[in-house]
């Protein structure tokens, strides 16, 4: 801005001092024109005057080195000139002045030399006996003068344009001062011009549009970060040439190589070939979905292309740990080719019974053996469609109500509920603690400890014990199921609490077990709150706390 306002200021002073001195050139030159005219008329009255009194001998003796006298004959032809030889001169009738003179008595008239520069003005008066006397005198042209005066029309042109230099730097800067002083940041609070006041007030309500702006998108991001931060998922958005913009905790635990990757390319990032050919992919398909296993989980990535108006713009990634949903599926498929599988079996054996009965194939004697295969079969077949039935219901997740129990009484309930069962196992069960009152489902909690002390009791040896223990400590009420029974192998430990999970199948069999006990206790447990802790050793029991 400076430099336009100095050049404008030395442009404005250049084109003044020009129109000056042409200004000045012309009033100057038309003043002295007049003049001279005048001066030559005068000079002409005089000549015609002292030619008529003295006539020849004025002319010749008359010493004029300024002006040019020429007396002409009637004819044209010239009588005397005082510059030139009259005999050579030729006839002047046709000469302009000349003609006016001796048709109206007085005649003018100027001619211009393109060669000297020069212009010669003439005037011409008819003299009483007949003849012209003409008077001319040379002027210099407007070129000739300025070639005359060019050295001090420079000079002056020189330093007024110093000057103009000058005073146009002092003023663009003092002109600009002010305006580089302007607080932008609070535009209605600086003192200057009163001209860019509407500019500062425009520049005020912008500001305070663009912090509204800036307000509601740091809002909004903020928003952004704080739902990704707390997504499970994984959410990636690249740019339309694949570099990161953002990603959140849960992608960087995901990617191959997550420090800095905001930034960088996502090949750079994440280097695995399925997942950089499905990018590629998406990019042509618009929407692309794969499954990825890493670190023994299992991911699904959701690849959408984003496009405006046809262009590419962007990509997101989103990733959806599907561990516990596959294992579920893979669960629910096992469970139903094992719910198909134990029903059948005590449904073969009744069906075989009563065929052997229905065809005359058993004898009387044998009924009795066959009748209570086929009532400890169905009392089997009954237990378990309890037992899945109370899976499914657990399943559901039904909210139930709680209320306040003694842990310690109900572990006497069930354990009065299994005497029959432990008698006949010639098993021993000892109830020990002390009155535990907690806030819990009861019907769940009775799940629990039924169901641990049923397989205590069951997977026991003849002549072993199972002791229940309820009590509280710092951290809680909790119960204790410990048996002297066959004991779980490491191996078994982490499976144990699955559906229809057995350790050995055979023995299962003699003890009529489901393999839906542990499981029913497990969704007991986590639908209440409760945390299992199992310690076993073959040939020595196992030891089952669940702390509430």
């Amino acid at each position: 801005m400076t430099k336009r306002i100095f050049r404008a200021v030395c442009t404005a002073a250049v084109t003044v001092l020009i129109a000056s001195i042409v200004l000045i050139m012309g009033v100057l030159y038309g003043y002295f024109n007049a003049m001279q005219k005048d001066e030559l008329k005068t000079e002409l009255a005089l000549a015609v005057n002292a030619v008529e009194d003295d006539g020849l001998n004025y002319i010749k003796n008359l010493d004029a080195p300024n002006c040019r006298l020429t007396w002409i004959d009637k004819d044209g032809s010239v009588i005397f000139d005082t510059k030139s030889d009259s005999d050579k001169m030729e006839n002047h009738m046709e000469r302009e002045e000349v003609r006016e003179a001796f048709e109206y008595g007085i005649g003018e008239s100027q001619r211009y030399s393109s060669t000297i520069m020069e212009k010669t003005l003439y005037r011409a008066q008819l003299l009483d006996d007949g003849t012209v006397l003409r008077i001319s005198v040379s002027q210099a042209t407007v070129p000739l003068l300025l070639i005359g005066i060019l050295q001090p029309i420079a000079i002056v042109f020189i330093i007024a344009l110093v000057i103009s230099f000058i005073l146009a730097s002092r003023l663009s800067k003092r002109i600009v001062e002010p305006l580089n002083a302007l607080n932008l940041d609070k535009p209605l609070e600086n003192e200057t011009y009163d001209e860019i006041s509407p500019l500062l007030r425009k520049i005020a309500r912008q500001q305070k549009k663009i912090r509204n702006q800036e307000d509601i998108l740091s809002q909004k991001q903020n928003e952004f970060r704080t739902i990704t931060l707390s997504m499970n998922e994984g959410l990636i958005l690249l740019s339309g040439d694949k570099k990161i913009i953002s990603l959140n905790p849960a992608a960087e635990s995901f990617l191959s190589e997550s420090e800095n990757s905001v930034g960088k390319y996502f090949i750079e990032a994440e280097r695995e070939h399925l997942i950089v050919h499905a990018l590629i992919d998406a990019e042509t398909e618009g929407r692309k979905e794969i499954q990825v296993n890493r670190n023994g989980r299992i991911y699904q990535l959701n690849i959408s292309c984003i496009r405006d108006v046809g262009e590419l713009t962007g990509f997101v990634i989103l990733i959806i740990d599907v561990t516990e949903k596959i294992n579920a599926e893979s669960r629910r498929r096992e469970f139903t080719a094992n719910v198909s599988h134990e029903l059948k079996t005590p449904l073969h054996s009744i069906m075989g019974s009563a065929e052997l009965i229905e065809n005359g194939l058993v004898k009387k004697e044998d009924f009795p053996q066959f009748i209570g295969n086929i009532r400890s079969e169905s009392a089997r077949l009954v237990t378990l469609i309890e037992d899945i039935i109370r899976l499914s219901q657990l399943d559901e997740a039904t909210e139930l109500p709680k209320q306040e129990f003694d842990l310690f009484e109900l572990a006497k309930e069930c354990a009065g509920r299994l005497k029959s069962s432990a008698d006949e196992k010639n098993v021993f069960v000892n109830i020990k603690g002390k009155s535990t009152i907690i806030n819990s489902v009861r019907p769940l909690a009775n799940e629990i400890i039924y169901n641990l002390l049923d397989n205590a009791v069951k997977y026991n040896v003849s002549g072993g014990s199972v002791t229940v223990t309820a009590d509280a400590d710092e951290k809680g009420a909790y119960i204790t199921v410990s048996d002297t029974g066959i004991g779980i192998p490491p191996e078994h430990t982490e499976r144990v609490f699955e559906r229809f999970y057995r350790v050995d199948k055979s023995r299962s069999k003699e003890t009529g077990g489901t393999g839906l006990g542990l499981a029913i206790v497990k969704h007991a447990a986590e639908d209440i709150g409760a945390s299992i802790k199992l310690k076993s050793e073959v040939g020595k029991g196992t030891v089952i706390t669940v702390n509430f």
